[in-house]
C-alpha cells in the first residue's frame, strides 16, 4: 500500500503519520523543497502518481482560484490506477445556511469561488474520488486552549450563530476508514454538536481555571475582514453519511470531549 500525500499541512500530516503506522509506504509532496520529499514540479512525481495505490491532496486553491495540483497534474491524476483518491475540502463551500443543517447534497454557494470549483473538480476527477469537507479544525497545539494560553480571546455575542468543528484525530480516523472501505463520493467530516464559538472559548477557559471573558458585540471586536466574514455565515453540518457509509464512530463527538483530550495531551 503506497500513499502519496500532496500538501503536508496540519491535518494531512496527521493522516500521513497514521497511515505509516498502519503499514503504508509514504511519499510526501510539499510546496518547498525538504529532505526526502518531492515538490509539485519534481520530475519523479508523474511516476509516483502512476504507481501509488492511494493519493491524498490537501493543497488549497491558489490566490487566483486555481488548484495547483490539478493545474500541474490533473490529467495524470485522472488516469491514475489508484484505488483511492482523496481531497481535503471545506464546509465553507455551503456558504450561509442561516443556521440550518447542510448535508452532502446541499448546493455549493460559498463565498470563495476557487474552493467551490476545486471541490467540484476533485469530485468529478476520478471514479475513486473522495472529497472530505471539513469544518473548523482543532487538536493538539491548535485549539481554544492554545489561543487562551497565548492571550485574551474575544467572545462574540451573536445570538443564534453556530458552526461545526472537528478534532484532527477524527479527520484522521475517518479518512483511514475510507481507505479501508466505503464508496467514493463526498463526505462531511464533523462532530455531533454545532455550537457558538463563544461557548467553546468559555469551556476552554474553565478547563484552564480561567474566568471566561465577557461577551462583546461583533461591532466592538477587533476582527480581520476574514474574521468578520466568518461570522457572516451560520450553518450546522450533518455527518450521517460519514457514520453510515464509512462505519466510523467519532472519538470526540463534541467539543467538550475534544478539548479535554487536548488538555490531557498538553499536561506536564
Amino acid at each position: 500500500m503506497h500513499l502519496l500525500v500532496l500538501g503536508l499541512g496540519y491535518s494531512a500530516g496527521m493522516i500521513a503519520q497514521a497511515a505509516q503506522a498502519a503499514g503504508f509506504v509514504l511519499t510526501a509532496v510539499r510546496s518547498r523543497p525538504a529532505p526526502g520529499m518531492l515538490t509539485l514540479d519534481s520530475a519523479e512525481l508523474p511516476g509516483v502518481i502512476a504507481s501509488a495505490t492511494h493519493i491524498l491532496s490537501s493543497v488549497p486553491p491558489a490566490s487566483d482560484g486555481s488548484d495547483p495540483v490539478l493545474v500541474a497534474h490533473g490529467d495524470a491524476l485522472a488516469r491514475a490506477p489508484a484505488k483511492w483518491i482523496g481531497y481535503l475540502s471545506s464546509t465553507g463551500v455551503y456558504g450561509d445556511a442561516g443556521g440550518a443543517w447542510v448535508d452532502e447534497a446541499s448546493p455549493r454557494q460559498g463565498r470563495r469561488g476557487g474552493r467551490n470549483l476545486a471541490d467540484e473538480q476533485w469530485e468529478a476527477l476520478h471514479p475513486e474520488s473522495r472529497v472530505f469537507r471539513l469544518p473548523g479544525i482543532y487538536g493538539p497545539g491548535r485549539s481554544a486552549l492554545d489561543r487562551l494560553r497565548a492571550g485574551p480571546v474575544a467572545r462574540i455575542d451573536l445570538p443564534g450563530h453556530v458552526f461545526s468543528r472537528i478534532h484532527v484525530d477524527d479527520i484522521t480516523g475517518s479518512v483511514l476508514a475510507s481507505m479501508h472501505g466505503g464508496p467514493a463520493g463526498v463526505y462531511n467530516i464533523a462532530d455531533d454538536l454545532p455550537a457558538p464559538g463563544e461557548a467553546v472559548t468559555a469551556a476552554a477557559a474553565r478547563m484552564l481555571g480561567m474566568e471566561p471573558s465577557p461577551l462583546i458585540p461583533l461591532e466592538q471586536a477587533a476582527l480581520s475582514p476574514m474574521g468578520r466574514a466568518f461570522y457572516a455565515e451560520c450553518r450546522r453540518v450533518a455527518n450521517g453519511r460519514m457514520k453510515r457509509q464509512l462505519g466510523y464512530s467519532l472519538l470526540y463527538p463534541d467539543y467538550h470531549a475534544g478539548l479535554l483530550a487536548c488538555l490531557e495531551e498538553s499536561a506536564p
